[in-house]
């Protein structure tokens, strides 16, 4: 709507009220008006208030009617009622009846699924002209035989275009005898279309024109050419035709004008019959008919006046033909037809048809998809639907929309689509034409352009191209749609956009995660197509650091958990852990982090999440788990929620411990990460150990994925640090793929910390704790340590000495210049260690090392708090200050002065000397 229509607050006046001269009998009830320049909705002329009622649906103008006595007389008005769309909202018997005082001169309905068929008798409709429903599977004889019964003027029926599985030839005799002014029947998927039913038809409809025995599995051919009176007959998609019978027979029906026999088996010789001998016939559809494509001689050419529509034939140039004149040949044929003054009574007959019939056809083919459809679908079958979308007719507008959606897409479930063909539509005006649709007032329409809008934008230049004509805005103002189909296909949309980092920006400035957010809270107890859509664009928008934050402010932490605690439907609950995961990790992400931790429940329902059977929803529950376990709070709520048994469950376990090729390593990934973030609590580690958790974490390290190293190590790392842990990781035989790790793993990260985690196995501790033993947990005490230490100090010693220069060791010896130690900083910096925090205790048991007799080990440790105190990473300070307090200073200075120490401890010891002095003027200061 162009006018909006406010009722404004108004005060008392001192006078004489003023009156709307239209509503009289509200005299009492109106309010003086003080703001100039504004409408006051009382007062606007019946025509404008009715042209208001006729864009809402049909429960908007029933409740907006209600507002005064006015406003009801004019809600009654007839022409609000002529027609009605059903399909958008539940219909039943009530609400029909509800409906029925306003029904008494309705003329055409459009339904959807049987308990609305059902309904359909009580809104005593007497005048019904049109019906047309789909989802029509589950409606039956009876209920098809009582509609027709108490619909004498039924001019014309249509249900389709899935399957009439319960509706037989009986149904159609009742429809004949019961409906004599029928002129339009088309039905989907008929089981028997038998000659009795046929007959009937032909005898008791006189003024039946049109027949549409669409994608059935047995039509009587005979009996079809006894209906004298047809015009236009459709037998599209219908099996165990005798084309042999048809083509000897139906060119004798003296008014035929349109036959469509696309995706039948129909031969070259049935159709050359057809056309050469039906003097009325002018237009034959015969689209995606395998056997009259393979017959490459075929020509319609020679059929004079007459148009062959099918694969190998340039249709648009055929309409042209036929329609106009050989010198328009553009795409925009129909519309062209519409808006040129040609009074053709025939092709103003055959044009809806034909729109009505291609729409159909184009439909099914996109949803049944076939080799060698390629180049049809990029050179003339998207072109097709783009014009298709601009009919007048709103199903024809609908299925095209559809079709669009539906023929791009490669692969669903992976949202995998062709770009080739997207591209096409966008490079026709497509972007355009879809979000002109998607501003329709009409539901029917809005659903089907957004998700059309939303399969095409899976490709980033469409994506772009969306957002530049103003498509995020109109998918933001559908989401708040109270269609729950609108705003699931809008959903949809966001979700799609929001994948691209640059439309994240746009879909918040225009409100999209308000709408997304309250989507959850409107749909919550039904509807997970809607609540899927809406978490997974959320989850997407959580991904950026403000948009998170935008996020959680909307109230989308409470929204997503509620998703994760009730909802049933996998779908939902892989999205709703996937944002909450994103909201812990995004934004501000320590308030972030908070938030998702303190909301009630929340931690409770992620870790029964990784208990699904369903990995992708192990995954995203792992993955939220890992990013929530950074805070200290959190790590402990998780522990007491069960978290570390249920990520080191049996069903975990076989899905950790398997290989990459069996196994999503994105779950191992994010269980192992999860596992890793709680064992940073010494409690929780020894629980981990406990719980059998060392083994799997062991296997992942043999993983082929670098991430996977990079979560396996750290939580190896982690664990190791306890002695009874570290015993484990021998016994299960850790060390060997600690080594692999620490020598060949692509990932530096994945290196440095297997390094560090044989470096605590070794230290001598575990040898204390293998000597005492604990019998109560059933470790070994006669596990042979050597040969495990032999081999771990050396790929230590190897791996550290990746990291030496020798010529840069031996300046930065000779010289006590701050550059040449900044040399051998840079060379043995590894960039992503500076994300690591280690404590109090894991820093002072590597100072400690520093006076290990192992020269290896003193290396090593020194190496390990170089990496942790170099300026600029994010918790240098942090471990500067832990050092400080531990009075590390005095051991590095004899690290670095040690005659017997090697080199590079010595180097890697007054590197770290000068982080701390570095870091305490910086902090000073």
């Amino acid at each position: 709507m162009s006018r909006r229509v406010r009722r404004k607050v108004a005060r008392k006046s001192k006078g004489n009220d003023v009156v709307a001269s239209s509503c009289p009998e509200i005299r009492d009830e109106v309010l003086d008006l003080e703001l100039p320049g504004t409408v006051d909705w009382r007062s606007l002329p019946d025509d404008t208030v009715i042209q208001l009622l006729s864009c809402l649906s049909y429960r908007d103008r029933a409740s907006l009617s209600s507002t005064c006595r006015t406003w009801r007389t004019l809600g009654s008005s007839q022409c609000l009622w002529n027609t009605l769309d059903l399909r958008s909202h539940r219909f039943d018997a009530n609400m029909a009846s509800s409906l029925a005082p306003r029904c008494v001169h309705l003329q055409k309905l459009r339904f959807r699924g049987a308990e609305s068929a059902d309904a359909i008798i009580h809104l005593r409709a007497r005048n019904l002209c049109e019906l047309s429903g789909d989802y029509c599977r589950k409606i039956t004889d009876a209920t098809l035989s009582v509609i027709a019964a108490r619909h004498e003027l039924l001019e014309s029926l249509q249900l389709g275009p899935d399957f009439c599985e319960r509706i037989s030839s009986d149904a159609i005799k009742a429809i004949a005898h019961c409906c004599p002014r029928l002129s339009k029947l088309r039905l989907s998927g008929i089981r028997d279309v038998n000659a009795d039913a046929i007959n009937a038809l032909a005898k008791h409809c006189p003024k039946l024109t049109d027949i549409g025995f669409i994608d059935c599995l047995n039509v009587d051919e005979l009996a079809l050419g006894n209906v004298m009176s047809v015009h236009f007959l459709s037998v599209a998609g219908t099996s165990s035709m005798k084309w042999g019978v048809v083509s000897h027979l139906w060119h004798k029906l003296p008014n035929l004008i349109g036959l469509d026999v696309s995706r039948t088996d129909i031969s070259p010789s049935a159709v050359a019959r057809l056309l050469s001998l039906s003097h009325s016939l002018r237009v034959l559809c015969a689209l995606n008919c395998p056997i009259l494509e393979e017959d490459t001689s075929f020509s319609a050419s020679k059929y004079k006046n007459k148009l062959l529509i099918s694969l190998f034939t340039n249709i648009f140039e055929g309409l042209a033909s036929l329609f106009f004149d050989s010198t328009k040949k553009g795409k925009n044929v129909f519309l062209d037809w519409r808006s040129s003054k040609n009074n053709d009574k025939d092709l103003n007959e055959i044009i809806p048809w034909l729109e009505w019939m291609l729409s159909h056809t184009l439909l099914r083919s996109a949803e049944s998809p076939q080799q060698g459809l390629d180049n049809f679908w990029v050179e003339q079958g998207g072109a097709l639907l783009l014009s298709l979308m601009q009919s007048s007719q709103e199903d024809v507008q609908e299925r095209a929309a559809t079709g669009l959606a539906t023929f791009v897409v490669i692969d669903d479930e992976n949202a995998s689509i062709d770009c080739g063909r997207a591209e096409a539509v966008m490079r026709d005006g497509g972007i355009r034409l879809l979000l002109g649709l998607a501003k329709s007032w009409r539901e029917g329409l809005q659903s089907e352009a957004a998700k059309a809008i939303a399969n095409l934008s899976v490709n980033a230049n469409v994506a772009k191209a969306v957002a530049e004509e103003g498509g995020i805005e109109i998918l933001a103002g559908l989401a708040r749609s109270m269609n729950k189909l609108v705003a699931e296909e809008a959903a949809g949309g966001l979700w799609n956009l929001s994948v691209g980092e640059e439309h994240k920006g746009a879909i918040a400035e225009a409100g999209g995660i308000k709408a997304l957010v309250d989507l959850i809270f409107k749909w919550s107890s039904s509807g997970d197509g809607v609540l899927e859509r809406a978490a997974g664009a959320l989850a997407n928008l959580a991904a950026d650091d403000k948009c998170s934050t935008e996020v959680a402010l909307a109230g989308g932490v409470h929204a997503l958990v509620m998703l994760a605690r009730n909802c049933k439907f996998e779908g939902v609950q892989e999205q709703a852990a996937r944002a909450l995961a994103n909201l812990a990790a995004h934004g501000d992400s320590n308030s972030n982090n908070a938030a998702v931790g303190q909301e009630a429940g929340a931690l409770e329902a992620l870790v029964q999440l990784t208990r699904s059977p369903h990995e992708g929803v192990r995954q995203e529950a792992a993955g939220a788990l890992w990013n929530l376990s950074f805070d200290d709070r959190n790590r402990e709520a998780i522990a007491a929620a069960g978290g570390v048994q249920a990520l080191i469950s049996e069903e975990l376990k076989v899905a950790l411990a398997q290989s990459c090729s069996n196994a999503s390593p994105g779950l191992q990934e994010r269980a192992a990460g999860a596992l890793w973030g709680l064992s940073v609590s010494e409690a929780n580690s020894i629980a981990i150990g406990r719980e059998g958790g060392v083994a799997p974490l062991i296997a992942l390290a043999r993983s082929e994925a670098e991430d996977v190293h990079e979560t396996a190590a750290g939580a190896l790392w982690n664990l190791a640090f306890n002695p009874g842990n570290a015993l484990r990781i021998v016994e299960e035989g850790g060390v060997s793929a600690l080594v692999d790790l620490c020598s060949s793993s692509v990932s530096k990260m994945a290196r440095f910390m297997a390094a560090l985690a044989l470096a605590y196995m070794f230290d001598g501790r575990m040898d204390e704790f293998a000597l005492v033993g604990t019998g109560s947990e059933g470790i070994s005490k006669s596990v042979s340590l050597d040969g495990a230490r032999r081999m771990a100090l050396k790929n230590i010693e190897t791996f550290v000495l990746m990291f030496s220069d020798p010529q840069a060791f031996t300046a930065a010896a000779a010289s006590s210049a701050p550059a040449a130690l900044s040399q051998v900083t840079e060379g043995a910096r590894i960039q992503e260690a500076g994300h690591l925090r280690c404590s109090g205790a894991e820093i002072g048991r590597f100072v400690t090392m520093l006076r290990n007799p192992s020269s290896i080990l003193k290396t090593c440790a020194a190496f390990a708090l170089l990496q942790f105190t170099i300026p600029g990473g994010r918790h240098a300070i942090h471990h500067a200050s832990l050092m400080q307090n531990a009075g590390a200073a005095r051991v590095l200075r004899g690290a670095a002065a040690a005659a017997t120490a090697p080199l590079e401890a010595k180097i890697f010891a007054r590197i770290v000397l000068r982080n701390l002095e570095y870091h305490q003027i910086e902090h000073t200061a």
